[in-house]
């Protein structure tokens, strides 16, 4: 009973963690226009702050999982509260020197922070319990990740864009002193939300150096070997989890981080509105999305789940693709819903089976996710490229689904996880 009670308590608290990570990856949609107007930025230069967070994770996932191999869950989830909050408490003075490279540098710092905690948090879920809950156990978990997901675009949309939209004729007749005192203006509205930010984690961190959490005793696995190292590639359904990761946290950060530029390419939507429209509707949906997913995971193999998802999305954005107007955007803001179970998924689904070297494969899933890095570049370029045209750049994260549905399709009978019915 005390153990139960236990994992209870660590399981509510580890959980609040998801949200973290999920404000930082859904900041970026209201972050990308906002300083690409503060920075004067091209739609390639603002995709840098999707690769800064990503890169984060490349970089910072393998000393994430090694330090939690050596150290333990509740020091490696200290230690990314710090960085986070350090890099939030970055922004101020990135703000008030409105240096693009600065603000670069305070995201890497968060994306560090929250490496660690994403890291440690989805395995450690997945250990609080019977094994073959691991995959339902994850997605309700991740449901709380969505809270997050759609209250940063609100608290950014309201607090950090401006809604004044100028255009570069318009810039161009406004005197030096005019255009400096302007984009200071609009570099300096995102202090206050990070210094909230700051303070939020800061309580956080209090609060999980006083609890205990419970150490969970791992497995070895079928060949006794438990060392931290790469030789847990020799799993295929792990190598594969790697690959669709890469290219399913591409898709997710590139139907995101351009909403706002799409909504005014398609249907001349303001940025405060498309923001509200992206948080309330969008995001709303990916939430309800875990929620859903988690329900039919009693009824469904996750994998085959996952399939028919990405072939959905497919088809959502091969429509927001060919349209315009509010059929676009409807049709845009609908891939969330159907992108809201992939991650999670794909994650139980590589790690399952792996017991003690599941810390090290968790590093190298983390890690793949520099897709996230990647592939909202090359939709800046194709934007770029074609004068412009953020719709054509959606080709992307469609390519994106496709190897994702794949990947689904050959895991319905590889997958080790079994989805329990019931409770």
């Amino acid at each position: 009973m005390k153990s139960k009670q236990s994992f209870l308590v660590a399981f509510i608290m580890v959980t609040s963690l998801f949200f973290l990570w999920a404000f930082l990856h859904n900041i970026n949609p209201i972050l990308i226009p906002h300083l690409k107007k503060a920075c004067t930025l091209t739609d390639t230069e603002s995709a840098l702050i999707d690769s800064s967070v990503y890169f984060g994770y490349f970089l910072v996932a393998i000393p994430a999982g090694w330090f939690m191999h050596k150290y333990g869950y509740k020091k490696g989830i200290l230690v990314g509260l710090i960085l986070y909050c350090v890099g939030a408490y970055l922004f101020i003075p990135a703000a008030s020197a409105r240096s693009y490279s600065f603000f670069l540098a305070a995201l890497f710092v968060m994306a560090a922070g929250a490496t660690f905690l994403e890291t440690i948090a989805n395995p450690y879920i997945t250990k609080l319990g019977e094994e073959e809950g691991a995959a339902r156990r994850l997605n309700l978990a991740q449901s709380f990740n969505g809270v997050g997901a759609f209250i940063a675009p609100l608290i950014g949309g309201k607090f950090i864009l401006s809604g004044i939209e100028h255009t570069e004729a318009e810039l161009k007749q406004m005197s030096t002193e005019q255009l400096q005192s302007y984009l200071s203006f609009e570099a300096g509205t995102i202090k206050m939300p990070y210094i909230v930010i700051g303070s939020v984690v800061l309580v956080i961190l209090i609060l999980f150096a006083l609890i205990k959490l419970p150490e969970i005793e791992e497995k070895h696995t079928t060949d006794g070997k438990s060392e931290f190292s790469f030789r847990v590639f020799r799993f295929p359904h792990f190598r594969w989890a790697v690959i669709a990761q890469f290219f399913y946290v591409g898709a997710q950060v590139g139907v995101g981080s351009f909403f706002i530029r799409f909504s005014k390419y398609t249907m001349n939507m303001g940025e405060k509105e498309a923001a509200y429209w992206w948080g309330s509707i969008a995001m709303v949906g990916f939430m309800a999305g875990r929620f859903v997913g988690t329900f039919l995971m009693r009824y469904f193999k996750p994998a085959a789940l996952l399939s028919v998802y990405a072939l959905i999305n497919i088809a959502l954005l091969a429509v927001a693709i060919m349209s315009k107007g509010s059929v676009a955007v409807y049709a845009m803001m609908a891939v969330p819903f159907f992108m809201s179970i992939m991650f999670p998924t794909i994650f139980a689904l590589g790690i399952d089976g792996l017991g003690e070297e599941s810390k090290i494969a968790s590093s190298f899933i983390v890690m793949s996710i520099v897709g996230g890095a990647l592939f909202p570049v090359l939709m800046g370029q194709l934007s770029d490229a074609n004068g412009g045209n953020i719709q054509i750049a959606y080709i992307v994260p469609l390519v994106c689904f496709a190897v994702i549905a794949y990947y689904g399709a050959t895991q319905l009978k590889k997958a080790a996880v079994k989805v329990s019915v019931g409770h």
